[in-house]
């Protein structure tokens, strides 16, 4: 089945083409057909197309909205221009789309009709930084490839309904959990629900014997405990702002600030927020750059003093949260890096497990410096007794597969 994994933004479309079906799934032999991305949609649009053994392919098209970004592309994939496997859209036969949050509803992937469109519209108070935007992808799709073309929903937050109550709700007047829904609901899912296949998949454990800490550290950055193969709890909060400290978001503050700066400085509410979410975490300690990579270099090259500050903040909290959670499950098995900071950034994953020998996580240096760029594999030292691994997540091969298992029926597996 060829399946068209959606991921829309604000402004952006990304997506993959991927080939997939029950026996496949099986042999671990998906075919990625394409991938790529549409920026600034809504004036001159930069995209980009990548297909396997072929040139990147690059252009500028005026697209007003997600609408016409997605007609572009479906034109494209069936253009004599186009090396992808298909000759035309009658050969695209289900479209996934990830959608960030769920709420309690939606704990896990359902095909889409109009009960689920008004479910998802339910959430947009939850989320309304992103799933509005998930919401014009699906409609784009829908109105692009017809209603005969079967769409599906994978959440972010589907993977977490596991979570325990003492682990989701906050100890705060427990009528606003009644009346508002107030609680922890946790992102990146998808990601931890194939990091933990993976990594099943390299060891030979079943899912009950699955004990693992995972980080998926990004732009957006968050750690998830995993005990019996499924999440017992995770960083990200409410809403993603919790947590680790991450690209643009502060992570974990007091929340009493938030309005000692608001008197002080005049902020309103949502000025407030817009600097937690945009203009803190390590853009805002560094006052440089959220990019990992620019501040190593920062670092390295310069030493400079808030650069070096940022990442320490960065690896600190990250260490905070492996030892909570190591307390929380009575130990694990393995700590796991995903994400582009966890896959690439060898130096940072150092800092972060600098101080955790005592709980038995010992890093190989060689290891360590040697699996990046996509890399997947151990990197602790032999006899370390909590071993540590770095798997580069594929969100959008797993939405593909959920796709698929969602129309034809076959239960979840991995």
């Amino acid at each position: 089945m060829n399946v068209l994994v959606l991921n829309a933004g604000s402004s952006t479309l990304k997506f993959q083409l991927v080939r997939t079906d029950e026996e496949r799934m099986l042999n671990a032999a998906d075919e990625r057909l394409a991938r790529g991305q549409y920026e600034r949609i809504g004036g001159e649009t930069i995209y980009s197309v990548s297909v396997p053994n072929e040139p990147l392919v690059r252009g500028t098209a005026p697209l007003r909205d997600h609408r016409a970004a997605i007609d572009h592309l479906l034109s494209w994939l069936a253009s004599d221009a186009s090396p992808v496997p298909i000759s035309s859209i009658a050969q695209i036969e289900a479209v996934g789309h990830r959608v960030t949050h769920g709420g309690e509803r939606f704990w896990r992937s359902v095909r889409i009709d109009d009960d689920v469109l008004r479910g998802i519209e339910e959430t947009i108070d939850l989320a309304p930084l992103h799933n509005p935007n998930n919401l014009k992808g699906i409609q784009a799709a829908r109105g692009a490839l017809g209603p005969g073309i079967p769409q599906v929903a994978v959440f972010d937050t589907a993977f977490h309904h596991t979570l325990p109550d003492h682990a989701y709700l906050y100890a705060l007047p427990y009528q606003w959990y009644r009346r508002h829904r107030v609680r922890r609901y946790g992102f990146h899912g998808t990601s931890y629900r194939y990091v933990a296949y993976r990594y099943r998949t390299h060891t030979g454990r079943t899912r009950e014997q699955t004990r693992i800490i995972a980080l998926h550290l990004g732009n957006g950055c968050s750690a998830c405990a995993i005990d019996g193969g499924v999440s017992i709890d995770t960083s990200m909060g409410f809403t993603p702002l919790e947590g680790l400290v991450m690209g643009t978001r502060s992570g974990d503050m007091d929340p009493a600030i938030i309005d000692h700066v608001a008197s002080k400085e005049g902020y309103s509410s949502p000025e407030i927020e817009g600097i937690l979410n945009k203009q803190s975490g390590l853009l805002g300690v560094s006052g440089l750059t959220n990019d990992m990579r620019e501040l190593l270099a920062e670092e390295a090259e310069h030493g400079d003093r808030r650069a070096r500050l940022a990442i320490e903040l960065f690896a600190y909290r990250a260490r905070k949260y492996i030892g909570g959670y190591l307390a929380a499950m009575n130990g694990a098995d393995a700590v796991i890096f995903a994400g582009g900071i966890g896959e690439n950034a060898s130096s940072v994953r150092a800092r972060i497990c600098d101080g955790l020998q005592w709980m038995g996580i010992e890093l190989d240096t060689e290891r360590n410096e040697q699996t990046v760029g996509g890399k997947e594999g151990r990197i602790d030292r032999d006899g370390s007794r909590v071993e540590v691994w770095v798997i580069p997540t594929d969100e959008e091969l797993l939405i593909a597969r959920d796709t698929v298992r969602v129309v034809l029926g076959i239960e979840h597996q991995s």
